[in-house]
């Protein structure tokens, strides 16, 4: 039963992601107590450590430590990186298409995803609160 990557998969993504997120929690409370909340350098550090941390990882699985098993894979990237911070998931997609020389693709999806982001955030919380 364990043996089935149906099962495995999961399983290593929930452990990864249990992870990630107590230690962004963490992390997040950390840099508050010690330097404010006057910017938000907690989700900063966070996401530039999460896309330096997908980097090395990838890098390193798919180029030189091949032999990682793919749940381990799934446990680190996924589940870690993936609760810890997307935007190593949006730095390595850009990268991704950068390489693939998507040029054009890769601006929307970098410039868009900021831009549009900030903007869904504000209709968010203008449609949360409608009627109050």
């Amino acid at each position: 039963m364990l043996q089935d990557p149906a099962i495995r998969n999961p399983i290593a993504i929930t452990f990864g992601a249990i992870a990630g997120a107590l230690s962004r929690y963490y992390l997040t409370l950390w840099f508050a107590q010690r330097f404010g909340t006057g910017f938000p350098y907690g989700t900063f550090f966070i996401n530039l450590t999460g896309c330096f941390g997908m980097g090395l990882f990838i890098t390193l699985a798919l180029e030189r430590l091949t032999t990682i098993p793919p749940e381990v894979r799934l446990l680190v990237t996924t589940g870690f990186l993936g609760a810890y911070t997307t935007f190593s998931t949006y730095g390595l997609e850009s990268v991704v298409l950068l390489r693939n020389q998507h040029f054009l693709t890769a601006g929307f999806y970098w410039i868009g995803s900021a831009f549009l982001g900030l903007i869904c955030v504000q209709l968010g919380v203008f449609l949360g609160r409608l009627g109050k």
